[in-house]
Formats: structure tokens, sequence, C-alpha cells
């Protein structure tokens, strides 16, 4: 078990109509404030939800302006725009009203406010953000566990790069969630944001070295809860109580909970699909999804034990005689649960089916940083390695 820190500062307000407490809990944090109400598309608009927010914003007397417009991989421009709004509107606080894009995009603004300089440096790793805007937070999509985490994603137009940052000064002082507000949400967004949360969880879980045992119980609990209520929201996607269960694990799997006492981690997944949204806007989770399976059997021969065990805890599979033939059951077991919703598992399935050589080789020099770092906590992946995973997950 290795040494750890956690901290999880993050309010969380659960429940049906809690979105209409938003004005009370902002005048909890701050009396004066000056808020930017930070959106996306015109779906907060089209269900009333951004009406609500406003009159809760109103009568508890806070000013406010409000910024849409946040899509998908969310962009730097946007958030350049943000910046210069705060700041010509004397913005102290921002409320993020939508999914792990818009909760991005809105800790980006709030590090572009709070440090001098260009904020992409922090993107780029040439600096480490030292303050950010205090950020909230009405939860519509489960999915990205941005609201408890400390983590940004911004995708930069120029060269369509995809970068991250962590720090704990942009944590949500508060989060909204109320389960009702992703029942309008697409099938396919529902399912690509489940997909993000089992992963979230799979990449702290599969690595090398000891993990905690509670720390593994609850991943494997949690895992299993998502792939359950998944399948519900298939079949019934109104149903509330399961979509409670998945809005509650998305944050459970992002805030640190699952990371705890683990000795490494792995995010090569993530690495590799976040240039692919940065390169062709492919959604977050289904991108997760089609590359995933690829990567599993890349690198099972590495720890089939720890596969192994994710075969026993999750799916039941223990009787094929070996570790290594019980960890790549449960590669496929995994593989058919993002079937079963609807999700692809390779990257002709994501929709890039006439993926070049030539784009492979892009994908994974950026991925490489330029042949500068290798990915992966199970097993390290330099160039060659991405490129063989980009290939055989077409």
């Amino acid at each position: 078990m290795k040494n750890f820190e956690y901290y999880t500062p993050t309010k969380v307000v659960f429940g049906k109509g809690t979105e209409n407490e938003v004005g009370k809990l902002i005048l909890q944090e701050t009396k004066d404030a000056c808020v930017l109400v930070h959106y996306g598309s015109g779906s907060v608009k089209r269900t009333g939800l951004l009406d609500r927010i406003c009159k809760s914003l109103d009568d508890a007397g806070i000013k406010y302006v409000t910024l849409g417009g946040v899509v998908p991989n969310p962009r730097l421009s946007k958030v350049y725009e943000g910046i210069e709004l705060c700041k010509k509107e004397g913005i102290n606080f921002i409320l993020a009203v939508g999914g792990g894009s818009v909760i991005d995009s809105s800790k980006a603004i709030g590090y572009g406010v709070a440090n001098e300089g260009d904020v992409w440096d922090f993107y780029d790793y040439k600096r480490v953000p030292e303050a950010c805007l205090p950020i909230a937070t009405v939860l519509t999509i489960a999915a990205a566990g941005s609201e408890m985490s400390d983590s940004s994603v911004i995708t930069k137009e120029e060269g369509w790069i995809k970068r991250g940052v962590s720090a704990d000064c942009s944590r949500c002082r508060f989060a909204i969630m109320n389960p009702e507000l992703t029942m309008t949400l697409p099938d396919y967004q529902t399912s690509s944001g489940e997909v993000d949360i089992i992963m979230h969880t799979l990449e702290r879980y599969l690595g090398q070295g000891k993990n905690m045992n509670i720390t593994d119980e609850i991943s494997e609990g949690l895992i299993r809860t998502v792939i359950k209520n998944a399948k519900i929201l298939v079949k019934d996607p109104s149903n509330y109580d399961a979509r409670a269960e998945i809005m509650w694990a998305g944050s459970l799997s992002h805030n640190g909970l699952t990371g705890c006492g683990v000795e490494s981690m792995d995010w090569a997944s993530h690495q590799l699909e976040h240039e692919l949204g940065g390169m062709f806007d492919v959604a977050h989770g289904a991108g997760l999804a089609a590359v995933w399976p690829t990567w599993a059997r890349y690198v099972v021969d590495a720890n089939p034990a720890r596969f192994a065990q994710l075969a026993d805890k999750v799916f039941g599979i223990s009787d094929k005689g070996s570790d290594m033939a019980n960890a790549l059951a449960g590669i496929d077991a995994m593989e058919q649960v993002f079937r079963d919703i609807n999700m692809p598992v390779t990257l002709t399935e994501l929709g890039l089916k006439d993926l070049t050589d030539e784009q492979i080789d892009e994908l994974a020099e950026k991925c490489s940083f330029g042949q500068t770092r290798t990915i992966g906590g199970v097993k390290a992946l330099n160039k060659a390695d991405m490129i063989n995973i980009y290939t055989k997950a077409r």
C-alpha cells in the first residue's frame, strides 16, 4: 500500500429540484458575488434549466453575466473569451451549468483570471497554476467527474492539441446534482458518459504494485454498479434511480477515492483518446470504448493477475484455467458491456473508418510529445507501441 493524501472539499447537494438552491449556496460562499454563468449548447435553455438558475440568482440578489457556446472537447478560444469577459465584468465566481466540458472550460477561465500570463502555459506544462476563481457547478451529465476532481482538459485549435492540467485550487466549491437533469441527454451521450466513469476507475485499478484491499473493493463495486444501471438505462432511459446511481458513481470515480493507496495508475487509454478527441472531435467516452479493448489485450501480459482479478470480481470469471485465460475472458466481457450499451469498440465503429497510416503516426507523435515521453502504468508505451495500438484498434 502506498502512502496517500485524500482531499475532497466539494460540497455535494444531491437530488430532485436542487438546482433551485444555487443562489443560496453561492451566498454561503461569498456575499458579494459577481457570477459568470457558463454553459454549453441550447439544451439548458430549451429545458428551462437556465431560466430556473437565473431566477434563483435574481431572488438571491446576485449579479451575473452569461456565456454559452462550450462544445465537447472544450476549446481554448472559448476560454480566452471567458477570461476577457470576466475581467471586463469584474467576475469573482464561476458557475458551470453542464457536464465535464463546461466545468473544464470554467476551470480554465478561472486559472486565466487568477494568474498572469497565457492560460495555455498551464496545459502546455510550462507553469503550474497557483490560483483559480471559485468554481461551482450544476451538473447535467454523469461522465467526466470534473465536478469533484482537480482536473481540466482543453483543446487548442491551433494544431488540435488536447491537454489536461490538475490543481487542487480548481476544485468546485459545491456541486448540485439532480439526476433528473440527465434525462434529456441523447442515449449515445449517456452511454459515453458511463464508459468514462468505468474508465476513470479502471485507470486507477489496473496497474503494477500492491493496492489497498478496501480501495479495490470500492472500485470493483463501482464498476459493477455502473454496468448494472447502464444496462437498465438502455431499456428505460427515464429510470430515476438508475440515473442517480450513475451520477453519484461518476463523482466517486474521479474524486480520488478509487486511487487511495494505489501504487501505480495507468491512464494510457485516456492519453490515447485525448489525441483522437483533439484531431477528430469524437465523444470522449466513445473514444475510450474504441481504444480500451485493444489497449488491454496489448498490455495484459505485463500483469495478467490484475486483469484476472477484474474478471473475477466484476464478471465472476475465474474458471478458465490460468490468470491469462481469465484475464482475456474479462477483457472480452468488458468489451461486450460496451457493445450492450451501444458504444463502439473499434476506431471504425467510432466513425474513423478511413484513418490513414499517416494520421496514426501523427496521433502517436502527439501522444508521445514528439517521442519525449512514454505513457502507461501497466506497461510503458513508446511511440511505436502507440502506433501498434491505434493500428490494431482500427
